[in-house]
């Protein structure tokens, strides 16, 4: 049984939700006792876990900020104004550099990064006067490293980064914890299972939710602003 946090978080929103790891976050969150809120482009995805979990579902789209004003809208109405955000959200757009479309660039950069601009914002309008909170942002190889051929993920990973990076200076020490999380390595799904010769060559989705709510239960005087977790096979 996993032992009940510690801190004050009570409700938590999970953005960019999929059948991955914002499963196995909003699984462990309400195995905590935390209630749960779901938000995604597309509420039909969210059904089965959140059957599962008590979560309610609500529909937006991070990269517009209507959306994201109607989201904090309706979980204040529902008293559902979260305490812990975690934002999940990316679109890749990937081809040499001369062939990328940029709509597409553009697409990449509004739902990787300036989602997270306008979410964590609005979170933290709320978390501010009470002077506690978290905002976590998900990350990816991406985030350090810009591979050939994906300079549009690339951009916006280092994005979300930079804005974790410098949200995390400003806010904790006004009592907000934010911090980013690289994952650095593929997750491992019913869609992509882990080969059978190489069993930890994926991340396990639940053991990246475990350290999820490590980061949110830290003390404020030991809080981490970044995390990298990565199976062992993976170079780095």
């Amino acid at each position: 049984m996993d032992a009940k946090i510690a801190l004050d978080a009570k409700t938590a929103l999970i953005v960019g939700a999929g059948s991955g790891l914002s499963a196995s976050l909003a699984r462990l969150f309400a195995r905590n006792g935390m209630q749960v809120a779901l938000a995604a482009r597309s509420q039909e995805k969210l059904a089965e876990f959140a059957g599962q979990t008590g979560a309610r579902t609500f529909h937006c789209d991070a990269a517009l900020r209507g959306d994201v004003d109607a989201l904090f809208a309706a979980l204040d109405r529902e008293k559902l104004t979260p305490d812990v955000v975690v934002y999940n959200p990316s679109y890749r757009a990937r081809g040499p550099f001369v062939e990328l479309d940029p709509a597409e660039v553009e697409k990449t950069l509004a739902i990787t990064a300036f989602g997270g601009f306008l979410i964590g914002q609005a979170a933290v309008r709320r978390m501010l006067p009470k002077h506690q909170g978290t905002i976590l942002f998900t990350g990816a190889s991406a985030s350090v490293k810009g591979y050939a051929q994906s300079a549009p993920f690339a951009m916006g990973k280092f994005a979300l980064r930079g804005l974790a990076q410098s949200m995390a200076r400003e806010l904790q020490p006004q009592g907000i914890h934010v911090a980013h999380v690289v994952i650095d390595g593929g997750i491992r799904s019913q869609r992509r299972p882990a080969p059978l010769d190489q069993p930890d060559s994926l991340l396990n989705p639940d053991a990246i939710a475990e350290t999820y709510l490590h980061l949110i239960r830290q003390p404020r005087n030991a809080w981490s602003w970044e995390i990298e977790l990565r199976p062992w096979v993976e170079k780095f």
